[in-house]
């Protein structure tokens, strides 16, 4: 009704060859690709005890080499039309954890690891990367949450908190929760934590003072992995202002 084209492509995400095709399908169409959206999933539901190693796998395969090469596909584009927008679909099962779910929230926090380091890769072919972790009922959830739960768990109710990542000013780097019409955002932090001094009872005083290092005033988001250690390094060079 506005205007828009579709087409459909058939094939496995788990197959880099698969996802060139369909790359190359959309590129004869429309001469270029803006937008990917990795939401492809499956589930394979067992606690970690009676799971077969074949189904956690399984789940891997599809959610995060899925995810690579749909965005391998695509990515060589983007980068030479300087222009491109990533979303991974992750889930608070990765961020947060649920039971029975090792191998699928393994791999949906593996897509926040995946989306942090090609926003910064991306960043100056104005390519911008970012998570969306969606609560919606599908054919994953059937069963799982009551009728009443499921009524209000559309998926007309995520679809929104895709467009913010998609447009021109899109942020980079987000981790967007949408479900039921409420949208959130979860970060990565980081403590300013303490330095403890070079000694034999190193270990017996970090258990003691545990709850120090969790301490969450003044946490912050790094803005890349080197942080840590510029963190660390500043601290041990000023043991005396953070030492046990």
């Amino acid at each position: 009704a506005a205007g828009g084209e579709a087409q459909l492509h058939l094939g496995d995400v788990t197959r880099f060859e698969d996802m060139e095709l369909m790359a190359r399908q959309a590129l004869t169409a429309w001469g270029r690709i803006d937008i990917l959206i990795n939401n492809a999933g499956i589930l394979r539901d067992k606690s970690f005890a009676k799971m077969a190693l074949d189904d956690f796998r399984r789940v891997l395969d599809v959610h995060v080499m899925g995810a690579v090469n749909a965005t391998k596909a695509v990515w060589a584009q983007m980068q030479e039309q300087q222009y491109g927008r990533i979303v991974m679909t992750t889930s608070s099962s990765g961020l947060y954890g649920n039971f029975g779910q090792s191998n699928y929230g393994a791999a949906k926090l593996a897509l926040v690891g995946f989306m942090q380091t090609l926003a910064l890769e991306g960043a100056r072919r104005n390519i911008r990367v970012n998570c969306l972790a969606p609560t919606a009922a599908t054919g994953m959830t059937q069963g799982i949450l009551p009728p009443e739960a499921l009524a209000r768990l559309t998926p007309e109710r995520v679809s929104p908190a895709l467009i913010p990542l998609c447009v021109e000013n899109a942020p980079t780097r987000m981790i967007l929760l949408a479900g039921a019409g409420s949208f959130e955002a979860a970060h990565i932090t980081m403590t300013q934590g303490l330095h403890i001094a070079d000694t034999a009872s190193a270990g017996a005083l970090l258990c003691e003072r545990l709850d120090a290092v969790r301490e969450r005033a003044g946490e912050r988001v790094p803005a890349e992995g080197w942080e840590q250690y510029q963190l660390e390094l500043q601290k041990a060079a000023q043991p005396e202002q953070v030492a046990a």
